[in-house]
């Protein structure tokens, strides 16, 4: 019997860009029948663990930690791999592919820092102005397979009762997760807005709303239920990425910034809704139909971590009535 390709994916991080991976990693396993590994940064390991498509994941830490990372790579190099993917196309990204010695290594068209010179190949032509997930997806056509006709993304995520978990609200419409934060100050729509909107949904559509995120989420999210005026279940911190795919999975629809929970939202078929600012939905928004991303007109996204204009007019221009209008209105 033909015995099986070992391939070995590196994608260390974040979230948003992992998922943004699964759906080529999908392909590759549905079409090599290969067994796949992924080298991905401790804080996102679970998170690979529940890809069906997965085989084995392999943490590597930052390379500050020099002990714990020497044994990842030795770990790596110890193994026999057929083909490395490289879907993060940096420097640090490189030396790990470059560790595994395989016969063919694949990085991304993107690649910088000098990652380029670490691999045999590149898959397809630099074009930014697409989605993450069609770059992504560039090493199926380099290799000669079949396009996915749309990107899918298998998970097993964990079965979370989320009407216990919310029994004590007194609504019983549709199930709402807000997640308020993300890592740019930017791209942060107003705590006054989800405020807004917080009360509008619960009052006028008797919604049951949970707001996720992590532990440095919850005082921000506590801010916004205090000055809504009516009673929502604050989880940030409470579970961890997997568990918060478990309660998403349960959910009718997700208020997000452009962050992580949003890009979770649409690998589990998730309504959700984005106020968009300084970043492009093209480029990282919620990819395929039935999201909504919001934007006004005004500002060119800037793509700055804070608004160089100290205004943050162009995401405050996403009022609470168009969300809300967007949350209850049909999907596009």
């Amino acid at each position: 019997m033909e015995e099986k390709q070992q391939i070995l994916i590196v994608k260390l991080s974040s979230l948003g860009d992992v998922l943004h991976a699964l759906p080529a990693v999908a392909e590759l396993k549905r079409q090599l029948r290969g067994e796949i590994h992924w080298a991905v940064q401790p804080g996102f390991s679970s998170l690979v663990g529940c890809f069906s498509c997965v085989d084995k994941v392999i943490e590597v830490p930052r390379p500050g930690f020099n002990r714990a990372y020497s044994a990842a790579l030795c770990q790596i190099r110890s193994t026999e791999y057929d083909m490395v993917v490289d879907f993060q196309g940096l420097l640090k990204s490189a030396i790990i592919a470059r560790a595994a010695r395989a016969p063919r290594r694949i990085g991304p068209s993107f690649a910088r820092e000098g990652s380029k010179f670490f691999y045999h190949e590149l898959a397809g032509s630099e074009n930014k102005n697409r989605h993450a997930i069609e770059e992504c997806l560039d090493v199926i056509s380099h290799l000669g397979l079949e396009m996915p006709s749309k990107p899918s993304f298998p998970m097993k995520v964990p079965d979370i009762d989320l009407d216990a978990l919310m029994a004590e609200l007194p609504c019983r419409g549709p199930r709402i997760a807000i997640a308020p934060c993300s890592r740019w100050e930017s791209k942060n729509w107003p705590e006054e807005h989800f405020a807004e909107l917080l009360g509008s949904i619960v009052s006028g559509h008797d919604a049951r709303v949970c707001f996720i995120g992590g532990r440095g989420d919850a005082e921000t999210a506590q801010r916004i239920i205090n000055a809504s005026g009516v009673k929502a279940v604050n989880f940030c911190g409470r579970h961890s990425i997997v568990e918060s795919l478990g309660v998403l999975a349960k959910c009718d629809a997700l208020v997000s910034n452009d962050s992580g929970p949003m890009h979770m939202a649409v690998a589990l078929g998730v309504k959700s809704v984005v106020p968009f600012g300084s970043t492009l939905p093209e480029r990282t928004g919620p990819y395929g139909p039935g999201h909504v991303p919001l934007r006004v007109a005004g500002c060119r996204p800037c793509r700055k971590r804070v608004c160089p204009k100290g205004t943050k007019a162009c995401i405050r221009g996403v009022t609470p009535a168009m969300v809300e209008a967007a949350l209850f209105g049909a999907s596009t």
